[in-house]
């Protein structure tokens, strides 16, 4: 496969700076580094086509799937399907705050995609062995990581706003959040706009309140496979809404979410949604990069 020189370089930023942004024609080049075939891009590209309504934001569609990084084996595994939950103990304020939020399933026509794959396969290359401050209630000493994947397709009408983040500042619960844009149809030039923030910022504020002062850096996915990787925990994150360039007409803006974090302790109140089972319906089982067949 090579000696991974683009994605090396990548992670020596990550582990640096623990927050990179990585252009869509670099993040290609590392792709078909590791594997992906050409023919699977446009492939990748149009897959958002195919999602369900959220099962809590009338201007999103979704899906949703689990996969189990485990680095004593170097394998990466679809394990089975959990509701998904994030609270005020998280840093996340909005209306379905602590609520189980069951999304469909991601299916084969992305995580057979090797486009996709490889993603996962750099996205666990690029957090193992980077300390980051821990969350409270995880469990450090394992060796295992969950990667939950969102496929999310945010639509702004004439008649509502798509709001990428309508929580405001907040963050994801993880340990490494990893965001990819898969592309956008009539959506001004301004639009969804990502912010880093200090810690300091005041979760939930929206984005015409947030303290400038405190904003770290900020980013905007613009092109196919564009990137953003930062480690939830020590920054929040807000975005800007999509907005239409044609307000008469519908604009859509596609992403991939990769959050990724140790497994929770018993203690954690959502521990009882946390299982590593393998999933039997839809199974899928790679290897990480230098993983042995």
């Amino acid at each position: 496969m090579g000696n991974f020189s683009l994605l090396n370089r990548v992670k020596n930023e990550y582990q640096k700076n623990h927050h990179i942004f990585i252009p869509g024609n670099i993040m290609k080049d590392i792709l078909l580094e590791l594997g992906a075939e050409p023919s699977d891009f446009a492939k990748l590209e149009s897959v958002s086509a195919h999602l369900l309504s959220d099962p809590t934001l009338p201007f999103r569609q979704s899906k949703a799937g689990r996969f189990c990084f485990n680095f004593d084996d170097a394998k990466i595994e679809r394990i089975e399907f959990q509701p998904f939950v994030l609270s005020t103990e998280d840093e996340f304020i909005r209306h379905d705050s602590g609520k189980i939020r069951h999304f469909r399933g991601i299916g084969d026509d992305l995580q057979l995609n090797t486009v996709f794959q490889a993603l996962i396969k750099a996205k666990a290359y690029l957090i193992e062995g980077v300390t980051v401050i821990p969350r409270t209630k995880l469990n450090q000493a394992s060796n295992q990581h969950l990667c939950t994947v969102f496929n999310l397709r945010t639509t702004t009408s004439p008649t509502i706003i798509g709001e990428p983040t309508s929580e405001g500042v907040h963050s994801d619960g993880c340990d490494h959040t990893m965001t990819i844009f898969l592309g956008s149809n009539n959506i001004a030039d301004d639009s969804a706009k990502t912010f880093i923030h200090d810690m300091k910022q005041t979760t939930g504020l929206k984005h015409n309140d947030i303290n400038k002062d405190l904003i770290v850096t900020e980013f905007q996915h613009k092109n196919f496979l564009d990137t953003l990787l930062f480690a939830d925990n020590e920054k929040k994150h807000s975005l800007t809404p999509v907005i239409a360039k044609d307000k008469t007409k519908n604009s859509t803006r596609d992403m991939l979410i990769l959050l990724t974090r140790k497994p929770l302790k018993k203690e954690h109140i959502h521990y009882k949604y946390d299982s590593f089972n393998s999933h039997m319906e839809v199974p899928l089982r790679i290897n990480m990069i230098g993983g042995i067949n």
